[in-house]
């Protein structure tokens, strides 16, 4: 017969069996929340880790493409005391502003680049359209010399017709009331459309608002978007000595809806080029006009420029920022008017 004394020691080594057992469970429970905590805390960690990188990154990219439009506005500050002191209000292709300018190296970290600065009084300004013809006109010189750059466009055909309908399509996007031209579109149009929409009435203020008016495919917009601008919104004449030859080619007499001859915006582009243009008065009498009356379109001519863009973009710890600034020169005063950023397909200033 067993002692009570060895039963109870069995009992007791059994018990401290399960107990031990029940600990190890226990410590291995604690042993993986601890894991899963850690791992939680890492993860969240290295994703606030990297949002802080982003943002500090961010932040550096924008302190570099700032300091560009510092440059800039140098640049064009010096351009303006070279123009008071020859005395002659002029700005053209060759001036510092309008050069490539050298990548800047970022110490060791990236790179600072900047294309060469816009004129964007070098460009059509297509808030010109929104003005009234003169009685017994059909356009305003600025709408016909739209209607040539149209048909000039480099890869894209167009009609004069065409162009016509694209002309007066934003016209009736910008103008104020709600009455439609002859080949323009206004509400009811752009309703029937999925999903639709209604027309801006008010001057643009982006160049990607073309996108939306009728007539205009994409083939147009991705050649027209670097020949216009919206800026200034009040616009300002065209300059002659920075506009390209496809803007050269949309000037031509009066009432004349076809552009110059592609011959000719090649003649006015190597004259400007060896001799440059002496001014708005010489270059009106250049025999590519072959003594056309071009009074209209003179009005909308300029030799200076107010208006400019600068693109900069820096590429920084493998990543890429972009910068397009507009800025207004009004004697050395230079001020920053819009900024974009985004890729270069993306610009819309």
């Amino acid at each position: 017969m067993r002692s009570p004394r060895s039963s109870y020691q069995r009992l007791a080594a059994v018990t401290g069996a399960r107990q031990s057992g029940a600990a190890l469970i226990v410590a291995m429970l604690v042993f993986a929340l601890s894991v899963s905590l850690v791992v939680a805390m890492q993860s969240e960690f290295y994703r606030y880790f990297q949002r802080t990188t982003n943002l500090l990154l961010a932040e550096q990219a924008r302190a570099y493409l700032l300091g560009a439009e510092d440059l800039a506005a140098l640049a064009l500050q010096q351009d303006y005391d070279q123009d008071v002191q020859a005395q002659r209000a002029r700005d053209d292709l060759t001036e510092f502003w309008a050069q490539q300018s050298q990548p800047l190296p970022l110490d060791d970290i990236g790179w600072l680049r900047a294309e060469p600065i816009v004129d964007l009084q070098g460009r059509f300004n297509l808030n010109w359209l929104d003005e009234k013809p003169p009685q017994g006109k059909r356009f305003t010189p600025a709408q016909q010399q739209f209607v040539r750059l149209l048909q000039a466009l480099p890869g894209v055909e167009v009609s004069e017709f065409e162009a016509v309908a694209i002309t007066e399509a934003v016209i009736d996007w910008i103008d104020v009331d709600g009455t439609v031209l002859a080949d323009g579109a206004e509400d009811d149009y752009y309703a029937a459309i999925a999903p639709g929409y209604r027309v801006a009435n008010r001057p643009m203020s982006s160049v990607s608002e073309l996108r939306a008016v009728a007539n205009v495919t994409p083939e147009i917009y991705a050649v027209l978007q670097h020949l216009v601008t919206v800026w200034p919104q009040q616009p300002e004449p065209l300059n002659i000595h920075t506009a390209p030859e496809i803007l050269l080619r949309s000037i031509n007499a009066d009432d004349d809806l076809t552009p110059l001859s592609e011959a000719d915006g090649q003649t006015l582009v190597e004259q400007r080029q060896e001799l440059g243009f002496a001014d708005k008065q010489e270059f009106g009498k250049n025999p590519v006009f072959n003594g056309k009356s071009v009074s209209g379109a003179m009005a909308l001519l300029g030799e200076s420029s107010s208006y400019f863009m600068l693109h900069a973009w820096v590429e920084l710890a493998d990543r890429n920022m972009h910068l397009y600034s507009v800025l207004e020169r009004r004697d050395r005063r230079v001020r920053t008017i819009a900024r974009a950023g985004g890729s270069l397909q993306g610009a819309s200033l």
